[in-house]
């Protein structure tokens, strides 16, 4: 593709006065009019808002209908008169000390965007929120192109005096900005790339919708490198936060194009295609597919195009962590995949009291049998014979996690397997506690299993810019290797894995896993395995048991896979 995603046109209605709309019209010149559901004062007088005058009483109760639609407008005209302050100050800004990073944002849009022309149609409110679309033209230094996208406001009481303002938060401006991010038109940060898949076709968003972040990641990565020259666009330029979170830069809008360069990934066509096809039918769902023996990553989707979870995602992993505990249990000698191993109903351990799924327990059972029905008391009992920082160790000395430097070409999140202790260590072992990981980490896992050694996933080859990738200090025994390939191989046999991958053994390997999330009905479903040459992971956020929603996108990419 080349180029980051563009803000597409999605909303032609024109500036028009129905019940319950607001119409806010911005010439070049000026303020051209406006008209408001229920009337009210000229919008001339209405530029900042009304504060409570001594001896008034502080507004209270629900917000009314003209209290909602009137605040939207103050903020509108305000906004569209380039009065950055007077829009400002009809926010709640001052009450988040956000005022000077609310009015330069908003003065930013004109002087750093070059956005002029603006046309605001607010459409009927709901309740307190009043969505908005925005038309207007992006000008620099000769070229010019229309600018169309939609956002919202929500009114809320502010807080001193009670008075009816906009929440603010810069997504008010722009859907895609976040703290401390800035709208900016010139000459590109970065020239645009191509990017291509392993046999040479183009990668693009309308081939494969959810690659958007991850096309946005190899322009900022190699865009300087790879032979291109920048355009003008208009971009999201991102801030402190942003970065920290990893996100990358964001086009808006082309003015003029700049030549682009040439980036070849690892990527299959015939794996990205099924897995964006199969998150498609999910809501919030992830999955990688690698090579165990290199660590070429061949397909990353999500089901959501903003964020690329699959490999920037944070989730506690629930049960496929075990794969890592057994490693560190069977080479501790705590836990052997034949013999007996115990699985209560409950176990309790520094104070907090862990329980099975529906308290189940296996009386007499082996640690193979515990760990293909996921028992978790089975890893929770051995928590006292372990030391606070041996989980953190394993994850790092053999499967190469939590170090935060892995190279793949594009932003990652390289998991985190903090050091803890008392119960926080314990759940830790089943993967809640203070463990994070996302389907790029998972996938490598199950990898690392497969292939005996850690290979670092990458996206992009490291000979194209010599980069250093990571590496794993050791590697496993190789009877703890060949037990560990036993639990994996009987859980997809007989497991909670045995549904999804039925018909792909007998050179296979999973894990599913559970994690519960707070203020979430149906926990995060995870699933990881392995087959012949290829190991995936996959996540489905909010979905219930990883065996049933994540189980069949893992086993239908390694399947495609041959």
């Amino acid at each position: 593709m080349g180029k980051r995603r563009r803000v597409a046109e999605r909303r032609k209605t024109g500036p028009a006065v129905v019940g319950g709309m607001i119409a806010v019209v911005v010439g070049g010149a000026g303020f051209g009019g406006y008209a408001l559901y229920g009337g009210g004062a000229a919008a001339d007088d209405r530029t900042a808002p009304t504060s409570a005058t001594a001896g008034h009483e502080k507004k209270t109760g629900p917000l009314s209908a003209a209290e909602v639609t009137s605040a939207a407008e103050r903020f509108l005209t305000a906004w569209q008169k380039g009065k950055a302050t007077a829009a400002a100050a009809a926010t709640d800004a001052a009450d988040t000390h956000h005022s000077a990073a609310a009015a330069a944002l908003l003065a930013g849009y004109t002087r750093d965007a070059h956005i002029k022309d603006v046309k605001f149609t607010a459409g009927a409110r709901t309740g307190a929120k009043v969505p908005f679309s925005v038309k207007g033209t992006v000008s620099y230094k000769g070229a010019s192109k229309p600018l169309a996208y939609d956002s919202s406001l929500t009114v809320v009481r502010r807080a001193s005096d009670g008075e009816p303002v906009v929440d603010w938060r810069p997504s008010v401006v722009h859907p895609d900005l976040k703290d401390g991010d800035r709208l900016v038109t010139g000459a590109a940060g970065t020239p645009p790339v191509k990017a291509y898949d392993r046999d040479g076709g183009e990668l693009t968003t309308a081939k494969y919708p959810s690659l958007g972040p991850v096309l946005d990641g190899l322009r900022e990565k190699y865009g300087k490198t790879a032979g291109g020259r920048a355009g003008v666009e208009l971009r999201v330029v991102r801030g402190k936060a942003s970065q920290k979170a990893k996100l990358s830069d964001k086009t808006l809008l082309e003015l003029s194009k700049g030549t682009p360069g040439s980036v070849k990934t690892t990527l299959s066509p015939a794996l990205q295609a099924v897995a964006e096809q199969k998150v498609a039918a999910r809501a919030r769902a992830s999955v990688v597919v690698l090579r165990p023996s290199t660590g070429e990553v061949l397909a990353v989707a999500n089901s959501s195009h903003g964020f690329n979870a699959a490999f920037q995602g944070s989730l506690a992993p629930g049960s496929t962590m075990k794969i890592i505990t057994s490693s560190l249990l069977i080479e501790k000698g705590l836990a052997s995949a034949d013999k007996v191993h115990p699985c209560p109903k409950t176990v309790t351990y520094g104070g907090w009291k862990f329980h099975n799924d529906d308290d189940f327990s296996i009386k007499g059972g082996t640690f193979k049998a515990s760990f293909a029905r996921s028992c978790n008391t089975a890893f929770i009992s051995q928590a006292k014979k372990l030391e606070n920082d041996d989980l953190t160790k394993q994850a790092q000395q053999v499967f190469g996690l939590s170090m935060n430097n892995w190279a793949i070409g594009v932003p990652t999140f390289d998991g985190s397997v903090p050091v803890q202790s008392a119960a926080p260590m314990a759940a830790s072992l089943i993967g809640q506690g203070g463990v994070r990981m996302n389907p790029l980490n998972m996938a490598s896992v199950a990898a690392t299993v497969k292939s005996g050694t850690f290979h670092q996933p990458y996206l992009v080859s490291p000979a194209v810019d010599h980069r250093k990738t990571a590496t794993a200090s050791r590697t496993l025994s190789a009877s703890t290797l060949s037990q560990l390939r036993e639990l994996m191989q009987y859980t997809a046999a007989y497991g909670t894995a045995a549904e999804a991958m039925a018909g792909l053994g007998p050179d296979y390997g999973a894990k599913t896993g559970s994690a519960e999330v707070d203020g979430q009905k149906k926990p995060n479903g995870w699933f990881t395995a392995y087959r012949g040459d290829l190991a995936a992971a996959g996540v489905v956020q909010a979905g219930g048991h990883g065996g049933d929603t994540a189980g069949p996108i893992v086993a239908a990419l390694l399947k495609a896979g041959g």
